[in-house]
Formats: C-alpha cells, structure tokens, sequence
C-alpha cells in the first residue's frame, strides 16, 4: 500500500532474519536502514531478537537515538532477547500471529528486509490485511540483492490471472 505524501509515520516495523544471510549487502543493507530510521527520527518496532540481521538494525537505530520496541514470541526468547540492552522496551507474547497483531498495533508503516518463512508469513498476513481494508498501513520491501524478485514475480503471475486485485 502506498502512503500519502504527507502522511507522517513515527513508529517503523522492521522485519528480518535471525541471521547474517549470505551476502555483506545484507549486513550493510540492515546498518543503513537502522541508521536512516534514527537519522528520519522515528521509532523502531521489531520482532524482539538480539541476533544476525535483526540485531544489525536495532544496534544501528539504538546508537544513534532511536526508541526501539521488541516483540517477541516467548518460543524465541532464549534465541536472544534485549537483555543486553536494558533501556529498550520487550513485549513477550504468546505465539507468531499475536506477534503480528502487536506490530499491527505499535507500527504506523512496515519494512520487509530480509528473511525466512515467518517473515514471508508476516508479510502474506499484512498484505492480506491491507487487501481486505483491515488495516491501512504501508508495507515495503527492501530488495537487496534481488532477494524478493521471485515473490515480486509471483505477485504479478497472481495480478495477470486476476486472483490478485491490480489496485
């Protein structure tokens, strides 16, 4: 969903992988966007982990002034949480889907960096959340290194053999 030009967003959902990926355009990708998050001075939502990309970001946003809100399941919470770093917020939560409903309350806007199958699961939900006008919140993808373009590609298949509105 595209935002209005002068819409003004305050709080960002971030969501990515646990991990470093394969690529150090993933890790320089994660940094710039922590760092564009505190430099725009906006807050960060996230999905609570204190690991690979995830951290990357938290990291770069924290430094550099950023309120930051963890959510994280309580399944993954010896994964790493912000015990590291004890002036951000953590919200623990039951499972994935209250996870998703939590950033759906806390984020005005979200960014898909780079992940795995909860993260594409995230995304499915919110976009369909989006088409269905449950909510109206933009959703964008940071395509590093072509990463989402197979997604894209399907998107378009499903827009073409009308199972996907094009508007």
């Amino acid at each position: 969903m595209a935002a209005t030009p002068n819409r003004q967003f305050k709080n960002i959902c971030v969501l990515s992988r646990f991990n470093y990926g394969k690529h150090k355009e993933f890790v320089e990708a994660a940094i710039d966007l922590g760092r564009s998050i505190a430099e725009r001075k906006l807050h960060l939502v996230y999905g609570g982990g204190n690991r690979g990309l995830s951290k990357l970001v938290l990291k770069a946003a924290f430094v550099r002034g950023s309120q930051v809100l963890g959510i994280i399941p309580r399944a993954l919470k010896p994964l790493g949480s912000l015990s590291n770093t004890p002036t951000e917020e953590e919200l623990v939560v039951s499972g994935m889907q209250e996870r998703i409903t939590e950033m759906l309350n806390h984020a005005d806007a979200f960014i898909f960096l780079l992940g795995h199958l909860a993260i594409l699961e995230a995304l499915i939900t919110l976009a369909s959340c989006a088409h269905l006008h449950i909510y109206q919140k933009p959703i964008g993808l940071l395509n590093v290194n072509n990463f989402y373009d197979g997604f894209i590609t399907f998107l378009n298949h499903a827009i073409k053999n009308y199972f996907i509105p094009s508007k």
